[in-house]
């Protein structure tokens, strides 16, 4: 028995057989389904490291072959600002190429139109809405004002850049961060809500455009516990204390998600220039929020 088994590694070892090389780290945050499709935020540096040196931005399993069925991957290096167009990209991408076999190149070319339909829109809806609101206050909780040469009220302009949707009641908008520290408020980081910020609207949570996509949802979960406790009474200081613990158990849980998730085996040929159509393929229908 222990002859023949030697026997059948010899010969598989004579014709090149070798077990797929699998690389783990890869997983950093699971964002949720979409399309009946599971999205992963990757680490795209070890993407790049381990696998594929070209990949960047984000895949599917129609154009990468190491990329698991059933998920979408982003990569962590892009903004939250690009997050939602790139999500977008992908499913459609994928789409076209396994409902018609189409080529990476043409269902690519289709993505990036797709895109900037996407991006006017935004666009459009952020200039509306900048331009119905009224004047707003520019002091925070504490009623500071850190730009002393600004009036006590100002016109937003140029602020808004991406609406991420209704949360419980809550809009949740991407701004340009860098406006804000400019015009408005130098100390501005990462995300803020009204209770916090009198620039801010009622009822609004910002999240700066320059945090990472992987940051995103951490940052509005912070932004959403802080808002509600400070609704209830509590002081700015102690409703951050509290969210940034909250924030710090569910990046616990989440390292325990991705470290439990597979590991991804690398194949000999890493793309596909061309769709496999899928029987099952259903009609796409693109749902960003």
């Amino acid at each position: 028995m222990k002859k023949t088994a030697f026997i059948i590694i010899i010969c598989l070892i004579a014709i090149g057989w070798t077990c797929p090389k699998k690389v783990g780290g890869i997983y950093r945050y699971f964002w949720g389904k979409n399309d009946n499709y599971n999205i992963w935020i990757v680490d795209g540096n070890r993407v790049r490291q381990k696998i594929y040196k070209e990949w960047l931005y984000g895949g599917n399993e129609q154009r990468y072959i190491f990329n698991p069925k059933g998920e979408i991957w982003i990569d962590n290096a892009i903004s939250c600002e690009e997050f939602d167009l790139t999500l977008a990209h992908e499913l459609n991408e994928r789409h076209l190429m396994a409902k018609y076999g189409w080529t990476y190149e043409v269902a690519h070319d289709s993505s990036l139109a797709l895109e900037q339909v996407i991006r006017h829109n935004n666009r459009d809806i952020c200039a509306a809405h900048e331009a119905s609101l009224k004047k707003v206050s520019v002091l925070d909780s504490y009623n500071v004002k850190e730009i002393r040469s600004l009036p006590d009220s100002i016109k937003l302009q140029n602020i808004y850049r991406v609406p991420e949707g209704v949360r419980d009641g809550i809009s949740i908008w991407i701004v340009d961060g860098y406006m804000v520290r400019t015009n408005i408020y130098p100390d501005f980081g990462f995300s803020g809500n009204d209770m916090a910020y009198h620039f801010i609207p009622p009822n609004e949570i910002w999240i700066d455009g320059q945090v990472s996509c992987e940051e995103t949802e951490y940052s509005i979960a912070l932004e959403m516990r802080e808002r509600q406790l400070m609704t209830e009474g509590q002081s700015y200081s102690d409703a951050y204390e509290d969210a940034v613990q909250m924030v710090q158990h569910q990046r616990e849980e989440m390292e325990t998600l991705v470290k439990a998730h597979l590991k991804i085996a690398v194949p000999d040929s890493l793309e596909r220039d061309a769709g496999v159509i899928d029987p099952d393929e259903k009609e796409f229908t693109l749902k960003l929020y």
